[in-house]
């Protein structure tokens, strides 16, 4: 008999091959047994790779079919069978069986398979060297488990625990439990854990914020079946204050810190008290250290336990940046368990904060600029973390801290031969803590409350200058700039230039109209420092469906170019923030857009927002109080406009442009960088 092509005969006697047990599978599971046997909570299907004689040539297969065998003891004892043959197929095909319902649960379940063709049978799959497969179906949930912790038990008290860790005993019930799954507040993927040999598993959490947190924990048996959660309440106050802590605000003159927490600093003689504090905390002052050996302050004692959980931090504004800088530290026996300062990279200078003899790096710091510098050492995890301005920085890193603990240093470090490495600046506000501070407390830590500069409600511009709200510099209006008021009344509607007009503010019954050929208001001197954080906003209705050119709603620049402005750009149809990044022609700029359809002089505009961080070195907009996720870019090149701020132009190679044909209400402008919440209470 000739073969069909790709086929092999089973004319000449030849029957397949004993299946192997690697072959078969219990649903997804490999075949198991005896001790190793498997559990599962649904009806499984029976899969089987199955071979023939093994006589065929290179490209064919033979052709079997599979016969099943399914057997189990019932509840009187007798044993039961169930068979199944499936059809016949080339033995590069699966071969599979889905059992029927009505295998019984809680039971062992065995099986086997053989493969046949017309010449005969193989062995069984349990024959021999083989053995059968084994499983039992379980559809019995288990118990819930029983949930406790010595840390946060479960009553209606409110407890310390921000950044501070507590552990949980999960219990089961049931023999049969494998896993406990748990999350807390339904925030991230649940997690598991293995049982113990005593039906019982610890976990350890960290609440990163105060309030009710809920940890929902369920059992799982060796099927996969899970039991109904147990919620379990943990009530979360704030973090424990500091273990010590310097403002370093004390009178000129002093020669010790009184201390917030914790012992009284001695200052040596190199310590200058009154020095300026950075805008936008509340510190009145901070302590100037000169870099020599006298500029120190020390309690004489450690702060802190370096073998456990601490977090160490200050504002500091270094007065030269080269070399290595120490702002920290804590003794050890020759050397310092901790060290935080800033110290020499391939680029430059960069923040650091060192436990034992591993460092983590990041960060750019600069001569006369404020930062924020924090590092926690997290004993659970052995790692150490490094944040400026509230921004963690570097890699975590693993660190092994030193056993021994010696007196706790400001601006200096520890070495074989004495003190060294000395801090030559301001350093303010100097806190310790034994816990782990976590990242929502260092930005809070870190932040810069925003100053409000000015503002102009553009209500009235008697003899041509529009007050500002706080008695600053008025705006001085230009040709082809007027004001709009609701007091004046409607125009009459038979007057050919007759064009209503309609407040842009809830607040207030006025606004700015610029007639986009020369009409702008500007303040003769700069209002917001361009170098430092700065948030400026206003709400801008344009008149015309079609602008035909580019026109600026807000700027403040130099000589030559904008240090900054808010623009329209027809081509693109979209709100711009334009940076430049020098006051020169033809200077480099960083562009945020967002698309935004003219108004055509109906409506209420949009408010729109530039907010720079130089902290983070990055500027963001914001169109009606709302960032797109490209709203923000990394801009480090400001520079210092001298030029004042202009309402309706901006600076172009021919010099004054851009000339806005619209109406502008309610310009803010601040010192420092407003927060998504503020930005959205401007609205």
């Amino acid at each position: 008999m000739l073969a069909t092509p790709g086929i092999g005969a089973a004319a000449d006697g030849l029957v397949p091959k004993q299946p192997l047990t690697a072959d078969l599978g219990t649903g997804s599971l490999p075949c198991a047994t005896g001790d190793a046997r498997l559990y599962v909570n649904s009806v499984p299907q029976l899969t089987a790779r199955l071979h023939g004689p093994g006589d065929k040539q290179p490209g064919e297969a033979d052709r079997v079919r599979g016969e099943y065998e399914a057997w189990w003891r019932g509840e009187d004892g007798v044993e039961e069978r169930l068979a199944f043959t499936t059809s016949t197929m080339s033995d590069t095909a699966p071969f599979s069986w889905q059992l029927p319902a009505t295998v019984p649960a809680e039971t062992v379940v065995s099986w086997r398979v053989r493969a046949v063709n017309d010449a005969g049978a193989s062995a069984w799959s349990s024959d021999g060297s083989g053995h059968p497969c084994e499983f039992v179906y379980d559809r019995t949930a288990p118990a819930a488990p029983v949930v406790s912790s010595s840390d946060y038990p479960a009553d209606d008290v409110w407890r310390e625990g921000v950044g501070r860790r507590g552990t949980f005993r999960f219990q089961a019930s049931d023999d049969d439990v494998v896993a406990f799954v748990y999350d807390v507040s339904a925030k991230g993927a649940p997690r598991t854990v293995a049982t113990g040999p005593d039906g019982a598993a610890d976990i350890r959490w960290m609440p990163e914020e105060k309030g009710v947190h809920v940890l929902h924990v369920q059992t799982q048996d060796r099927a996969g079946n899970r039991s109904a959660p147990v919620n379990y309440y943990i009530r979360v106050s704030e973090g424990a204050g500091p273990v010590a802590r310097w403002q370093l605000a004390d009178a000129t003159g002093s020669r010790s810190a009184a201390a917030q927490a914790g012992p009284a600093a001695r200052a040596g003689a190199g310590v200058a008290f009154g020095a300026p504090a950075p805008a936008g905390t509340p510190l009145t002052s901070t302590a100037m250290l000169d870099g020599s050996g006298h500029g120190f302050l020390t309690p004489g004692v450690p702060a802190v336990d370096t073998t456990r959980d601490f977090s160490v931090g200050g504002w500091v504004r270094p007065a030269r940046v080269d070399g290595t800088r120490t702002v920290l530290s804590q003794d050890a026996d020759g050397a310092p368990a901790f060290t935080m300062g800033l110290r020499q990279a391939g680029a430059g200078p960069v923040w650091s904060f060192a436990v034992g003899e591993e460092r983590v790096v990041g960060g750019l710091p600069a001569s006369g600029e404020w930062a924020h510098v924090l590092g926690r050492y997290d004993a659970e995890t052995g790692t150490a973390r490094l944040y400026v301005n509230g921004r963690a920085v570097g890699e975590e890193t693993e660190a092994s801290p030193a056993e021994v603990q010696g007196d706790f240093q400001i601006g200096r470090a520890r070495g074989t031969l004495g003190y060294r490495d000395r801090w030559q600046g301001e350093i303010g506000d100097v806190r310790v803590y034994d816990r782990v501070v976590v990242a929502g407390e260092v930005a809070e830590l870190s932040r810069r409350k925003a100053r409000q500069l000015a503002h102009w409600g553009l209500e009235t511009a008697p003899n041509g200058l529009s007050p500002e709200t706080g008695g600053g510099e008025a705006l001085r209006l230009g040709a082809g700039a007027s004001l709009f008021s609701m007091a004046d009344g409607p125009c009459d509607v038979f007057d050919p230039d007759c064009v209503q007009d309609y407040p842009l503010e809830v607040v207030g019954e006025g606004h700015l109209r610029l007639d986009g050929v020369t009409g702008h208001a500007a303040t003769e001197a700069p209002v917001v420092d361009t170098t430092d954080s700065f948030t400026v906003s206003a709400r801008v209705r344009l008149s015309d469906n079609e602008p035909a050119a580019p026109m600026t709603a807000i700027s403040q620049g130099g000589t030559h170019g904008d240090a900054f402005k808010i623009r329209f750009d027809p081509a693109t149809s979209s709100w711009d923030v334009v940076m430049s990044h020098a006051d020169e022609p033809g200077a480099r700029e960083t562009v945020l857009s967002q698309i935004e359809r003219p108004d055509g002089d109906v409506g209420s505009g949009h408010r729109l927002t530039v907010v720079y961080d130089a902290a983070a070195d990055e500027v963001s907009f914001y169109l009606d109080g709302m960032k797109l996720y490209d709203g923000t870019a990394a801009f480090d090149s400001a520079w210092e406009s001298t030029g004042g701020l202009q309402i309706g132009r901006g600076r172009t190679v021919d010099g004054w442009g851009e000339y806005l044909h619209g109406a502008v209400d309610s310009v803010y402008v601040f010192a420092g960088a407003l927060t998504e919440q503020e930005i959205t209470q401007l609205m």
